[in-house]
Formats: C-alpha cells, sequence, structure tokens
C-alpha cells in the first residue's frame, strides 16, 4: 500500500469514528402530551434530532431467505423528538420505508413493519449500561413494542373461544353471517403494543400486571412511518425523571422479514429533560467521540487475532464462531466495546448461534451462568483506546 493510499485509508477511519451522536432534547410544556398521536400538529414545533439505525448483524438469523433478503442493507436515519409535561414524556421517531407491511392473523409466512423504544432501568453508571437489543443479566431494560397489525380475533385475552372460527366454519348466512362478523370485529385486537422487561436473551418477560402503563401508535404516509410512545416519567420498573437519560430505538421491515433479532437498532443516545440540572457525565459519555487512534487500533485487532473467531468486514470471512462485528460500531457505545476486551464476562452477548460448531461455542454454562469463551486482552490504556476507535468505524452506510 503506498503512502497516499494508506493516508486516505487513515483519515477515512478517522471522520467514521469521529461521527458522535447528538442527544435529544425533550422540549418541556404546559399541555397534556398523553393525547398526542404520531400526526399531532404539536409535534411541528419540537426540534427533531437524527438518530442512525444499524442492521443488527451480531447473530445470524436460521432463515434462508430472510438472511438473503438482508444480506446487503444500510442504515437508516431516523428523526426522534420528545416532549414532556413533568408527568409523562412522548417520543415521536419518524423513519422511511419503502413498503407498508401489516401483520396479518390469518398468514404465518408474512411479518409486520414495528419500532420499539428501549429504556435501561438503571443508567447510574454511564459506563454500565446494558447490552443493546434485550439487556443483559443484572443489567435489565424496560421495552416498549408496537406492530402494524390487521384487527384480528384470535387470541384476544378474554377467553372467548366461542367466537373463535372463521365465520366460513359456522351455519350462518345473510344477516345471521353479518351479525357474528360484528361481534367478531367488536372482540378483534385492534393494536398491538407490548411492555416487557429483559435482562438478555430468553429472559424478555412482558409485563401483564398493568403496572407499566405506556401508549403506542404507528402511523404510514409517503414512504415513511411516524410511531409515538407516550409514558410516565416514573413507574414501578423506571425513574427517567433527571437530567438526562438514555434511550434506544429499533424498527423491523415487514418486507424483509425482520422480526426478533432481524431489525434495525440505534445506540444508546441520551435524551436531556430541557429544565431538569443534571445527566451531564451520561450525556458526554454518550456523545463523546472515541479518542485513539482507528488506523493503529484496525493494526492491534489484527495482531491480536480478533478475526479469528469474530467476523470482521475485509479481515475475515462470515462465520458463528462468535458474535459478528459487522455493525458493532453502531449500535454499541464506546465502554461497552472496551468492557468486552477487558471483561468478557461482564456482558456474555445471549443467544449462542445454533449453527456454530460444537467445538467452538460462544461461551460455556458453569454452575448455570454463562461464561465467555473469550480471554480478557490484558492491554494498556493507549491500545485499548485505539481498538475502540477502530471498532467504532464497523457500520454500513446510512441511507440518505
Amino acid at each position: 500500500m503506498n503512502k497516499l493510499t494508506s493516508a486516505a485509508v487513515a483519515a477515512a477511519l478517522v471522520a467514521s469514528a469521529a461521527m458522535a451522536q447528538d442527544a435529544i432534547v425533550a422540549q418541556k410544556t404546559d399541555r397534556d402530551v398523553t393525547k398526542l398521536t404520531p400526526t399531532s400538529k404539536a409535534w411541528d414545533y419540537v426540534k427533531g434530532t437524527t438518530v442512525n439505525l444499524y442492521p443488527q448483524t451480531t447473530v445470524q438469523m436460521n432463515d434462508a431467505k430472510a438472511n438473503s433478503l438482508n444480506k446487503v442493507v444500510k442504515g437508516k436515519a431516523a428523526t426522534v423528538k420528545a416532549i414532556y409535561d413533568g408527568k409523562n414524556i412522548a417520543f415521536l421517531l419518524e423513519w422511511p420505508d419503502g413498503t407498508r407491511s401489516i401483520q396479518q392473523g390469518y398468514r404465518s409466512d408474512t411479518y409486520a413493519d414495528g419500532f420499539a423504544v428501549q429504556l435501561p432501568v438503571n443508567y447510574a453508571d454511564p459506563k454500565k449500561l446494558p447490552y443493546i437489543g434485550m439487556g443483559s443479566e443484572g443489567r435489565p431494560v424496560v421495552i416498549h413494542l408496537q406492530k402494524a397489525v390487521q384487527p384480528i380475533f384470535e387470541p384476544n385475552g378474554n377467553g372467548d373461544v366461542g367466537m373463535q372460527q372463521n365465520v366460513l366454519s359456522k351455519p350462518l348466512f345473510g344477516n345471521e353471517a353479518g351479525a357474528y362478523e360484528d361481534e367478531v370485529a367488536k372482540l378483534a385486537v385492534k393494536d398491538y403494543q407490548r411492555s416487557f422487561i429483559s435482562e438478555g436473551f430468553r429472559s424478555m418477560t412482558e409485563i401483564k400486571d398493568g403496572s407499566e402503563k405506556f401508549d403506542a401508535d404507528m402511523k404510514y404516509s409517503a414512504k415513511h412511518w411516524k410511531g409515538t410512545v407516550i409514558r410516565p416519567l416514573k413507574d414501578t420498573y423506571l425513574n427517567l425523571d433527571n437530567g438526562a437519560f438514555p434511550v434506544a430505538f429499533a424498527t423491523w421491515d415487514g418486507a424483509r422479514m425482520n422480526r426478533d433479532g432481524l431489525k434495525l437498532l440505534s445506540n444508546w443516545v441520551p435524551v436531556k429533560l430541557g429544565d431538569r440540572s443534571g445527566g451531564d457525565a451520561l450525556i458526554e459519555e454518550l456523545t463523546s467521540t472515541p479518542k485513539g487512534d482507528a488506523e493503529n487500533g484496525k493494526m492491534l485487532v489484527m495482531q491480536n487475532g480478533c478475526q479469528g473467531c469474530h467476523y470482521i468486514p475485509g479481515m475475515s470471512v462470515p462465520g458463528f464462531m462468535a458474535p459478528g462485528l459487522a455493525n458493532i460500531g453502531g449500535y454499541s457505545t464506546s465502554a461497552y466495546l472496551r468492557e468486552s476486551m477487558v471483561e468478557p464476562n461482564a456482558v456474555v452477548v445471549p443467544g449462542y448461534n445454533r449453527n456454530a460448531h460444537p467445538n467452538t461455542p460462544w461461551y460455556n454454562v458453569v454452575d448455570g451462568k454463562r461464561v465467555s469463551t473469550m480471554p480478557p486482552y490484558p492491554l494498556d490504556d493507549k491500545s485499548l483506546d485505539d481498538m475502540v476507535a477502530y471498532l467504532k468505524t464497523l457500520k454500513v452506510e446510512v441511507e440518505k
């Protein structure tokens, strides 16, 4: 490689690493925000913040068709707005989607567009935030999920088994058939919104006791979705009534067979409450640019053999020996990347891929606890900074 080419590579790495995420500033209002919808005029007066969403590629799906549809996917730039009234906070997420995909209750081969808002239960230490996506052991998250669905009857949660037959299976005709369908429509699920608490893979549990109050909605227009999530600043699980708190966003594209872990995902983004003081350390941690030398970090990643287990674009071929790092820089904080090298057991990425070779498991289970097979790396601070700076560059291009 000649000097000019080497300099160009170095400049590209540094430029990519330097892109920082702005904080979302939640606007204070004296009006009740619980009545807002995705199309409320009030949103026109709230400043938006660009939040980039990246393909979650840590674990590959066991679905050949879905993997083919998502083999080449760019990131998306979403716009986030936030407004609060002192008791409740409302988020508006707007993102591009060229197709409107609605979940159809009578088909199992179609998938819905949707989005989620994720909030950590404990964010006192901004260097110890939960793993993005589903939380991690000892670091729970609350997830609000909204999907685009058509009204479906079964199941509606009320145990109305007498109405769970298709009208074509009933001995009803004319007005009687119409009356039956009207009754089914009254009982149907017309919306799909759920709240979950999670501490990692297989721990995601829906909150059904009414202790988590929130409302969500989504509307499609001009090849864009707009989705809202409105919830209290304080409740049983969360206390967001501070100077700042972290939030993460995810979107699913039904046309690409997105579901579960096959989605676009943001990093943790700080939300600043306009009239509250504090939260400076959190905002600094989540918006500062990596201070290391990304080009030297790339060399150190190669020297330490990271590509021997992890998939790193340009260094190794896709495989299943360890979590993929193709977009790790898009949805992981610098602190998480550093912790993963120094303390691999601190957060063991859940969801060991069943396609992995049995002789190369991501982790072992010892006394019921996942233990990473990756050894800790005794690196000096400068080397860690450089490697983190390089890893933060690992992310696909964002669609304009």
